[in-house]
């Protein structure tokens, strides 16, 4: 999972981050909110961890300005330490999923962090096995089953199958894809993602008529599109 850590105090950042990477998440972070609200619109992440106090734009504010501005909204922990009972309301009702106030156990964070993180996934996210309309995935053996019959995929190209079924009619951004398939930054070559993706529509023969078909959403990314016989 990606993760968005904004905090303008770099031990807070440096806290967070072991406690995110030591559950096999990657995070970046922001020390400026406007810096964030930017990140938002041309990247993808599955969690926003979310000071208060920054400079540019304050907590509340980007909460605010997520609702009209985010298509697709992660969810979101506002993490401070702002304790009032009102300052807890006005975060929640201006669209916090968490709120937890500074200082906290690294396990109790890391706890609802994995909360979130299960919710938002769905309820097939962490199953062994899946299936998405006549598409059943093997996560332990790393196999694709379509209309009974087994289809052959590389490690990679099933783990970029897996990351689009299981964010299906989510686009992903290049940035997303390339750091939680390859563990890499986006500045590996363009041509390796395409490829795959390329390879994955193939194989998988990702059609209307198989009800799911991956949209190229130019600039951007990529999203697998469930169409009106797909589950």
């Amino acid at each position: 999972m990606r993760i968005a850590i904004a905090d303008d105090d770099k031990e807070v950042v440096e806290f967070l981050g072991r406690i995110v990477e030591g559950q096999g998440h990657v995070f970046v972070s922001y020390a400026d909110g406007n810096a964030l609200t930017n990140a938002l619109l041309r990247d993808t992440f599955d969690l926003v961890i979310l000071d208060w106090n920054m400079p540019g734009k304050t907590g509340i504010q980007i909460l605010e300005w997520m609702d009209g501005a985010v298509d697709e909204r992660p969810p979101v922990m506002m993490m401070t330490s702002r304790t009032a009972k009102q300052d807890i309301s006005d975060a929640l009702n201006a669209g916090a999923d968490d709120y937890i106030t500074k200082p906290e156990d690294p396990n109790v964070i890391g706890a609802r962090i994995n909360a979130m993180l299960r919710r938002s996934a769905g309820s097939t996210a962490m199953e062994s096995t899946a299936q998405y309309g006549e598409y059943i995935l093997d996560r332990i053996e790393q196999k694709v089953r379509h209309k009974e019959s087994e289809v052959s995929l590389t490690a990679k190209e099933f783990e970029l199958t897996d990351l689009m079924f299981r964010n299906r009619d989510r686009t992903l951004s290049r940035r997303y894809i390339m750091e939680t398939v390859w563990r890499t930054n986006a500045h590996l070559a363009t041509r390796t993602l395409d490829m795959h993706v390329s390879r994955v529509r193939s194989k998988l023969s990702l059609t209307p008529e198989n009800g799911f078909r991956i949209f190229t959403v130019f600039g951007y990314g990529y999203r697998l599109e469930t169409l009106s016989n797909g589950i």
